[in-house]
């Protein structure tokens, strides 16, 4: 009887090592194509447009140091605009920071401004050259001294006085109405912890002897007003 592999003897005893020989290669192989189908880590994966506005609009820790947090919130709160005289610098108007939130100079006098609110003007307010002075159909009203002088400014003032001031938008919670164009109503919506820092950081700022001039309610309501009203507490507590 003929050979099935005439041309090797050995070829039959071979084929089982060959079997063995692919099954171990097929098996090696095995990883490196599992590593490509893996999906991409994390890291390499685009951020998607959501994901980017997400991480752009989340607010940065609070700082722990109540101060530096105080310094931060009253410079983006914009309380420099008003309660900070200013001057005209070389480039424009600019804040005078030697006088920094020492609120409206005593020694600049005012007498409301002719028509301010006249709606035929097209004109419902004005303001001062400093910005720190602004005149409407409430009156005219005056910024602040909010630095730590105790006889101009807010000195005497606890921190329960000061965050319940702009809580309620009273002058010492139970006092006149705060004026415009003062955003009390704003800055009642921060946390006891935002107001504290505030507080605590206006504590540290110098303190400026400067009286500023209290309130003065509209022509028309002083005229009508019995003798003594439209003068309510002392200037240390009732700008704007």
């Amino acid at each position: 009887m003929a050979r099935p592999y005439p041309h090797c003897a050995l070829c039959p005893r071979l084929w089982p090592l060959l079997i063995a020989a692919a099954l171990i290669a097929a098996a090696a192989m095995l990883p490196a194509c599992s590593k490509q189908r893996e999906p991409a880590s994390p890291a390499s994966t685009p951020l998607q447009p959501s994901a980017i506005q997400a991480s752009a609009t989340t607010p940065p820790a609070a700082d722990p140091d109540p101060v530096a947090r105080g310094k931060y919130l009253v410079t983006v709160g914009g309380c420099n605009d008003c309660h900070t005289p200013w001057k005209l610098g070389k480039n424009g108007p600019e804040p005078d920071y030697s006088r920094l939130l020492s609120g409206h100079p005593a020694n600049l006098k005012l007498t409301p401004p002719a028509a301010a609110a006249d709606p035929k003007t097209g004109w419902a307010w004005a303001g001062a050259i400093t910005n720190t002075a602004f005149h409407g159909p409430w009156g005219t009203s005056f910024t602040a001294n909010l630095t730590p002088d105790e006889d101009s400014g807010i000195g005497i003032w606890t921190e329960k006085m000061f965050i319940d001031t702009l809580r309620s938008g009273r002058h010492w919670t139970s006092g006149r109405p705060i004026m415009p164009p003062m955003p009390w109503f704003n800055y009642a919506k921060l946390t006891d912890e935002d107001l504290k820092s505030i507080y605590a950081y206006l504590r540290t700022i110098p303190p400026v002897r400067n009286r500023v001039p209290e309130w003065m309610p509209p022509a028309k309501d002083v005229a009508k007003a019995p003798a003594g009203e439209g003068q309510t507490e002392s200037a240390a507590t009732t700008p704007q």
